[in-house]
């Protein structure tokens, strides 16, 4: 039976996968009401779990290295309580060759539009390569949300952006957006921190 992740646990895990992100994304991320994760993330900054960080006209919140002991500490207690360690280092166990495929479709993308890849990519090979992984990931994210209910969502966001990118390219690497490379590095992030590994 899935279970649901605690808010305060959502709210730093947040943090951790985005890298660096506003109120709003943070909110928009976690999927629950505004001013409890708005109270959630002023306690993690009082308890020197996380810090905000202003460049010119943009600023963000990032985690501090006590938040990101705490959320770990918090992450290997909820797969303790679920008993889904298991279930989940076997889903990191299998990712690599999946986490090639997408790698590898974005990076050949990314250096075409840099004009740096011979030949470029071909744009039909690249959206079709993303296809095969959005099937995958949808068996992947089956497995997982059966049992940590956080992990669904990114299938859904991954095969939207990957329909986007059919009509406008800045959706499979764009930093700008919720593109498919973007939602791929969080679910690696993922993956990884709920098991305490960095990259």
């Amino acid at each position: 039976m899935s279970t649901a992740t605690t808010p305060e646990l959502l709210v730093l895990h947040a943090v951790r996968v985005l890298g660096y992100a506003g109120t709003e994304r943070v909110i928009a991320r976690v999927k629950l009401d505004e001013h409890p994760v708005r109270e959630l993330i002023q306690r993690a900054q009082a308890a020197g779990q996380v810090t905000w960080t202003q460049f010119a006209d943009q600023g963000g919140w990032s985690l501090t290295e006590a938040g990101k002991a705490h959320g770990e500490h918090l992450l290997a207690a909820e797969l303790g309580a679920t008993k889904t360690r298991t279930l989940v280092q076997e889903v990191l166990d299998g990712f690599g060759p999946l986490n090639s495929l997408v790698a590898g479709a974005c990076t050949r993308w990314q250096l075409t539009e840099l004009g740096l890849a011979q030949p470029p990519a071909d744009l039909e090979q690249i959206l079709a390569d993303l296809a095969r992984a959005a099937d995958e990931l949808e068996v992947l994210e089956a497995r997982l949300s059966s049992g940590l209910s956080r992990f669904a969502g990114y299938h859904c966001r991954f095969t939207a952006a990957v329909e986007h990118a059919r009509r406008e390219t800045g959706w499979i690497c764009g930093t700008d957006r919720d593109s498919a490379h973007q939602i791929w590095f969080e679910l690696h992030e993922d993956l990884l921190a709920t098991l305490g590994r960095s990259r």
